[in-house]
C-alpha cells in the first residue's frame, strides 16, 4: 500500500512539474521581433529596444493590463514560434500574405509599407523595371537583364516578391542573392556582391542616410499592409489586441508614434 501511495505521489510531482515548468506567464505580454528593422524596431544606444512597432506593442500591452517582454529572433522564426504558441505576438513590420495565414491570424493592420529599391548612388538604373529585358502584350516582364542581382533579407515579402517568376515581376531564384539581415544586404550592395537591395521603405531611407554612395529608385516595387500575428488558437487575445488597436488609432496614439518616427513632411526618397 505505502508503494502504491509513494507512487501515485511521484506522477502527482511530474504532473505538477509539466504543467508549472515553461507555462507561460499570465501577466506578461510576450513578443517575438527581429531589431534590425529601423524605424519599426531596432536597439538604441543603450541597448533598450525602440521604434514604433515597439511602441504601439507597449501601449497594446499597458490597455491589456500586462507586462511585454519582447525576444529578439529570426525574422524568419517569428511566425513560427508564434504559431507553436512560443510568443503571444509577432511584430517586425510583418506584412500580411496569404502563406502566412495559414500558419496564424493578424490583426488589424495598422500601418502601410512599401518595398522600395536601394541602388548605388552611380547606377544608371531609372527604376526597376529596368532590370527587365522587355515586356509582354499585358505589360509583364518576360526576362531578367543578364547580370542582375537582388539583394533581399531573408524570409521577408521583399524575398517573396523577388524570388518569383519575372512574369509575376519577380526576377527568378537564381537572381536572388538572402542575406540574414538588411543590413547585410546592404553591405553586399556596397562592395558589388549585387546590384539592388529590395527592402520597405523606411527602412530602406535609414540604411541610405547611415550609408555615404547609396539612393533609392523612383517608385515603389509594391505596397502592402502590416499586422500583429497571433496563435490561430488564441482567438481572445486577437479580439483584445484588435479592441486596443481601434482605441489607440481612433485617440490618435498610433499616429503619434508613426509622426515621431516617421514625420509627415519627411523626404519620402
Amino acid at each position: 500500500m505505502k508503494k502504491i501511495i509513494a507512487l501515485l505521489l511521484a506522477c502527482m510531482l511530474i504532473v505538477t512539474c509539466f504543467a508549472g515548468c515553461g507555462a507561460k506567464d499570465n501577466n506578461k505580454l510576450v513578443m517575438a521581433t527581429n531589431a534590425a528593422f529601423p524605424p519599426y524596431e531596432f536597439k538604441a544606444d543603450d541597448g533598450s529596444f525602440a521604434g514604433i512597432d515597439v511602441e504601439i506593442a507597449g501601449l497594446i500591452a499597458e490597455e491589456l493590463g500586462l507586462e511585454l517582454e519582447i525576444v529578439d529572433i529570426d525574422f524568419g522564426a517569428i511566425v513560427a514560434g508564434v504559431e507553436t504558441g512560443k510568443y503571444d505576438i509577432g511584430m517586425a513590420g510583418l506584412t500580411v500574405t496569404d502563406e502566412r495565414k495559414e500558419s496564424v491570424n493578424f490583426s488589424t493592420s495598422y500601418a502601410t509599407g512599401i518595398q522600395s529599391v536601394i541602388v548605388k548612388s552611380d547606377s544608371t538604373y531609372a527604376s526597376f523595371e529596368d532590370f527587365y529585358t522587355g515586356f509582354d502584350a499585358d505589360g509583364n516582364p518576360v526576362g531578367v537583364k543578364e547580370g542582375i542581382k537582388i539583394g533581399v533579407q531573408q524570409d521577408t515579402t521583399g524575398d517573396i516578391y523577388s524570388s518569383d517568376v519575372p512574369a509575376k515581376w519577380g526576377f527568378g531564384e537564381t537572381n536572388v542573392e538572402r542575406y540574414k539581415t538588411g543590413a547585410d544586404a546592404v553591405e553586399a550592395l556596397k562592395s558589388g556582391k549585387v546590384t539592388a537591395v529590395i527592402i520597405d521603405n523606411e527602412p530602406a531611407k535609414s540604411f541610405v542616410n547611415a550609408n555615404e554612395g547609396l539612393k533609392i529608385l523612383d517608385g515603389s516595387y509594391a505596397e502592402e499592409d502590416y499586422a500583429i500575428a497571433i496563435n490561430k488558437e488564441d482567438t481572445e487575445l486577437l479580439d483584445k489586441v484588435n479592441d486596443a488597436l481601434k482605441k489607440l488609432t481612433d485617440n490618435g496614439e498610433i499616429a503619434k508614434i508613426v509622426n515621431k518616427y516617421i514625420p509627415a513632411n519627411a523626404d519620402e526618397k
